[in-house]
Order: structure tokens, then sequence, then C-alpha cells
């Protein structure tokens, strides 16, 4: 037998809380997912400014501009929803990060790969973290 959710000052039960508490497990299967798509684009970032510096070009001018697009439309705060409205205001910004991730994908997995020979030219073990 499950414990009544704790009345607020108010009287009245957060449902809202009592469903997060409830589906914790849930939430926390989800999470990897999000993680997962933050290091992308942290990738996707590498590989703008790779390109910007000129130490990688081998990429085509479509899937760099579409990678540098989709990270602008992250930085800006007054995007299809605002950033500062809680919930939803990052959403979207990860769903055109998402879309761009698989728009680019075949690329991005080059780039990695560059990553990686660089690593091993300069010494290093040649592992490059799989995003």
């Amino acid at each position: 037998m499950s414990t009544p959710a704790p009345e607020t000052p108010t009287g009245h039960h957060d449902l809202s809380i009592e469903k997060v508490s409830k589906r914790a497990d849930d939430i926390e299967g989800k999470l990897p997912k999000l993680k997962k798509l933050v290091e992308h684009a942290r990738v996707l970032l590498s590989l703008v400014k790779d390109y910007w510096r000129g130490s990688y070009r081998e990429i085509p001018y479509w899937a760099i501009s579409a990678s540098a697009l989709a990270l602008l439309y992250v930085l800006n705060p007054a995007d299809l929803f605002p950033d500062f409205i809680f919930g939803v205001g990052y959403l979207d910004d990860a769903a055109v990060i998402a879309f761009c991730l698989k728009l680019v994908e075949q690329d991005l997995e080059k780039y990695k790969q560059w990553l990686a020979a660089k690593s091993t030219a300069k010494g290093g073990n040649g592992q490059v973290i799989d995003v």
C-alpha cells in the first residue's frame, strides 16, 4: 500500500511532483540519451571550430553550414521557444541539434576518425570518445 502524497501548504496534492517521483526510473532511463545529444553537440562545435581554423576541411560546405546554423540557433535566446520559458525553452534547440546531427551523421563520423588519427600522430593513444 502506497503512502499518500504529502499536502502542500495550500492543502492540495501536487500531482505533477508525485508523478515525477513515481516515474523516476523512466526519467533516469532517458537522461543518457540527453547526455549523448549534448556530447554530439560538443563534437559538432569542435568540427565547426576546426573548419574555421582551417585544420579540417574534409566536409561538404552544406554540411558545415548546417552545423554552424544549428549551433547559432542554440545560441539565439529568441528562437521559436525562447530559452527562458521553463520546460520548453530548450526543446526546440534539442530538436534542431538532433536534426542537424542526423543530417551530417556520416561527415561527423569521418571527423571523429580524423580526430583519432590526429591524436595518434601526436603520440596519443588514438582513442576518441564515441558520442
